[in-house]
């Protein structure tokens, strides 16, 4: 409503300008635009709730936890009456999941339709801020028989949301993998697989513009780095600072793979006559434990992909491709899960243990546990530093970045000044850190640099130099 807002304002002082020929118009035109483009709004995070496993804490806790680390949004893969429930006047917006094994009765049959609804989102909603529908997972891709059902249940679940007035407050859709693009290099070449993109792909994206709905896509930047580790770099994975890949045929440089993931999308939209669709991320990861030939699996990558895509979304406004375009993503998931079947990796991702001990620390330091519905406190004083043991060449780097592009204030560390000694590499790096880490809010992937950096809650001033905290 306010983008709305201000669009049109816009327009009719443009307008007004225009007729006037005022200069004074022109130049509050000019103005309005440049504010206009400072209150741009970055991406939101979410978790999955995932709930696979025979060692997990009862919902209620798993709300609770979820709320001391701020997390606002969250994404089910069922509608369990009992976490709809404990998620119950917490205002967490939260997106349900119906499960492809319904996909036929339901696509067959509106009326088994409309009791889902009625007993999954009518009975809770006035409790519970249910957002959105995900109407199976990866069906186009992971379940055979019932592609062409998809779109025909959706519709169903559709008609049993207006017939309750329901329609505006929840939206549905449906998560893709990315296997659904035949081709994602360069993001500007996306394209979606040939025997599903006019068939299903094309009235599948008519059927979310026609209802005001978005596209759902799990994103794994973990899985192409893992399959061309020799030519998909780490740090471009885990938006690490890095030289970009160049798109040859826009002149867009992207600096993380999800971006150029998520470009190849929009690209293949609109190769099918839908430019505006919004994109919502609903997986996305990396997970901390693996078996031995599961290349790129450990708990320091984790922390770093999971930490920088914190920052890099609730920071960026957009993709290269779609700049302006906020992007909300659910990072996969909440718990490690240990009854999910496949390789070791696959009951790995969870930001927590089942005892709701952190697996690595993204930022998401347990407060106290609020009762639901109560303002988290505030985290504990930390501070950025060097890490131990770093190669001296990846910490100039660091210290480079950070005094550079990074936009550190690293005034205090030259020759002279009071933070200059001790005059070591690991010292002046800390500084420079830390002024950074502080600048940005201390926020989640601030304190990475590549590896070379890390939290701390002891205050590492000395006697003649104090480090920054806000």
């Amino acid at each position: 409503m306010e983008h709305h807002l201000r669009s049109h304002l816009a327009k009719r002082l443009d307008a007004f300008a225009c007729h006037s020929h005022g200069l004074i118009l022109l130049l509050i035109c000019s103005l309005l635009s440049i504010f206009c483009s400072a209150l741009a709004v970055a991406g939101s995070i979410g978790i999955n709730y995932g709930r696979v496993a025979n060692n997990l804490p009862s919902p209620r806790q798993a709300v609770q936890l979820m709320q001391s680390c701020s997390l606002r949004k969250v994404k089910l893969y069922d509608a369990d009456a009992r976490v709809l429930r404990a998620l119950a006047y917490t205002q967490m917006e939260v997106i349900i999941g119906f499960p492809n094994e319904q996909v036929y009765s339901i696509a067959r049959k509106p009326s088994l339709a409309r009791k889902w609804i009625k007993r999954n989102v009518a009975k809770h909603i006035r409790a519970t801020n249910i957002t959105a529908i995900s109407v199976g997972n990866e069906v186009l891709t992971s379940t055979r028989g019932i592609t062409k059902l998809l779109l025909p249940a959706m519709r169903n679940l559709h008609d049993a949301l207006v017939a309750l007035n329901l329609e505006s407050q929840v939206k549905l859709s449906t998560p893709h993998a990315l296997n659904v693009l035949s081709n994602s290099f360069p993001p500007s070449a996306g394209a979606f697989r040939p025997d599903i993109a006019t068939s299903v792909m094309k009235p599948l994206l008519d059927f979310l513009s026609q209802t005001g709905s978005f596209v759902m896509i799990n994103a794994y930047p973990y899985f192409a780095y893992r399959a061309n580790p020799a030519v998909i770099s780490l740090d471009y994975t885990l938006f690490r600072p890095n030289a970009g890949v160049k798109d040859p045929q826009t002149g867009l440089v992207y600096t993380n793979l999800l971006d150029a993931q998520l470009d190849a999308v929009f690209a293949a939209m609109a190769s099918l006559g839908h430019k505006d669709l919004r994109i919502v991320v609903t997986e996305t990861g990396w997970p901390s434990k693996g078996d031995p030939t599961e290349t790129g699996v450990s708990v320091s990558n984790a922390a770093a992909y999971n930490g920088n895509l914190i920052n890099h979304i609730t920071t960026s406004n957009g993709t290269p491709m779609k700049p302006g375009v906020p992007v909300d993503v659910f990072i996969f998931a909440l718990f490690n899960e240990d009854l999910k079947p496949g390789p070791e990796s696959e009951r790995n991702y969870g930001l927590f243990y089942p005892d709701q001990s952190m697996v690595y620390d993204v930022g998401m330091q347990k407060t106290k546990s609020p009762a639901i519905g109560n303002k988290p406190q505030l985290q504990q004083s930390s501070w950025c530093v060097a890490k131990p043991g770093v190669s001296k060449s990846s910490l100039q780097a660091a210290l480079d970045y950070a005094c550079g592009l990074g936009k550190a204030d690293c005034s205090r560390i030259q020759v002279g000044q009071t933070c200059f000694d001790p005059n070591t590499l690991v010292d002046h790096a800390s500084y420079a850190f830390n002024s950074y880490y502080q600048k940005n809010q201390k926020q989640t992937g601030t304190c990475d640099f590549g590896g070379t950096a890390m939290v701390v809650q002891q205050d590492p001033s000395t006697t003649k130099c104090a480090y920054p905290q806000n």
